[in-house]
């Protein structure tokens, strides 16, 4: 448990307040925030209730659209459900904001650690929300050979439940990336040329 979840006394109220505070227009029922945040619906529900009853949540309906099963042909259905989202007049929610979105929840080397047996790494930079840098063209780049691209997206939901919003990402395999380099892509000059945290770097490519 990290410092916020032992001050707060629950490492699922601290994912649950990030993902409402980073995506403050969002409405979110409880399940949509179990999934989203990687906690058991039953935590979800209970720590939902909690930060409504502390006003910092509001409760509103939303359409909540249901994809169909998987191999069935039927379109998805929607149907009008109660969530909850941010209370923008909470008056405690700057410096509640400031302290739940400073610190950071994983260091450099566990997001290297989710990525393992996503293929051989040869970059993996950080930017985008890792930096504050909300123009970023991607959070998250990675560089390799042999890159699996489910096993990247599953990472990448790993750590989205802890940072608390959906991440954007670049995978390229090792001669692509090294031809755009070659090049001067501008989606890849766009990532190198502005702040990014090299996490690996194996090419050391400027």
């Amino acid at each position: 448990m990290d410092t916020l979840g032992i001050l707060f006394g629950s490492q699922a109220r601290v994912k649950i307040l990030r993902l409402f505070l980073l995506n403050p227009l969002d409405v979110f029922d409880a399940t949509i925030v179990a999934e989203k945040s990687k906690v058991r619906i039953a935590e979800a529900r209970r720590e939902v209730n909690l930060l409504k009853k502390a006003g910092i949540l509001s409760e509103k309906s939303f359409v909540k659209e249901t994809p169909p099963k998987r191999g069935s042909k039927r379109a998805p259905t929607k149907k009008r459900v109660n969530g909850f989202q941010l209370k923008a007049g909470f008056p405690l929610l700057i410096p509640l904001k400031n302290l739940v979105i400073s610190e950071t929840p994983l260091n450099r080397d566990e997001i290297a650690k989710r990525f393992r047996g996503v293929g051989k790494i040869k970059l993996l930079a950080l930017s985008g929300i890792f930096l504050d840098e909300p123009e970023a063209r991607v959070d998250v780049l990675i560089v390799g050979d042999g890159l699996k691209r489910r096993a990247i997206e599953h990472a990448l939901r790993s750590i989205e439940a802890e940072v608390g919003k959906e991440l954007s990402y670049g995978a390229l395999e090792t001669a692509e990336f090294l031809y755009r380099v070659s090049v001067y892509d501008k989606f890849v000059r766009d990532i190198l040329d502005f702040r990014h945290d090299r996490v690996i770097d194996k090419l050391g490519v400027e």
